[in-house]
């Protein structure tokens, strides 16, 4: 008889028994998961529930509305660790738009690796498929794209750029990034992250004048 606690996103048992009480959270973290890896709409309910192992029964319990809550759950989760991540480099980097942008590719790149360029940018992937959102998710992936777009041209704004050029840049960091999450996804290598460290780094993290 296992006596032990095991508390993970996986698996949770006393005295030998599996608690079902991590369900939503294992719901959350597959949906997550598998929308990084083929989208929204190539992703079932039932797929789901398999791969979380949550019961049908408490899925409805934790998400009434179905694939849609949960979906909704999955982007904020997905976004406010994508913001933790862009915080944390910042803190690292302060004042130092030069270490800052080459911190991010070189994060991005390594995630890429680590996943086996399976994982695509959630928002992203949710994006590709906006005529298949209702206007809720919609609304999610525009924000989580805004808010987490900000961070960054809020650091660029810590290291002396004008308030217009932080934010444009920003914006193009973000866009290259997403771009690259897709060439490193088909060509299987993060030769694009480094490229893009290359040739860009200097241009956008270059003070102004």
């Amino acid at each position: 008889m296992v006596i032990a606690l095991v508390m993970s996103s996986e698996t949770c048992y006393v005295h030998g028994m599996p608690r079902k009480t991590d369900a939503r959270t294992r719901a959350i973290a597959t949906a997550e998961r598998l929308f990084r890896i083929q989208g929204y709409t190539a992703t079932g309910l039932i797929q789901i529930l398999e791969e979380s192992g949550a019961p049908k029964g408490s899925f409805y319990f934790h998400f009434p509305r179905g694939k849609t809550q949960l979906a909704e759950e999955a982007i904020d989760q997905y976004v406010a660790k994508r913001i933790a991540v862009l915080r944390n480099i910042s803190a690292n980097t302060t004042g130092d738009a030069l270490n800052f942008v080459h911190q991010i590719f070189t994060t991005f790149a390594a995630e890429m690796v680590a996943s086996d360029f399976q994982y695509g940018c959630l928002m992203q992937n949710l994006a590709n498929e906006l005529p298949a959102l209702d206007a809720e998710l919609t609304k999610r992936v525009a924000r989580g794209f805004v808010d987490s777009t900000e961070i960054i041209a809020e650091h660029f704004r810590g290291c002396g750029f004008a308030p217009a050029r932080a934010s444009s840049t920003a914006a193009a960091l973000v866009a290259a990034l997403e771009g690259a999450r897709t060439i490193a996804r088909l060509e299987r290598t993060p030769a694009i992250f480094e490229a893009l460290a290359d040739v860009s780094v200097q241009r956008w993290s270059a003070p102004e004048g």
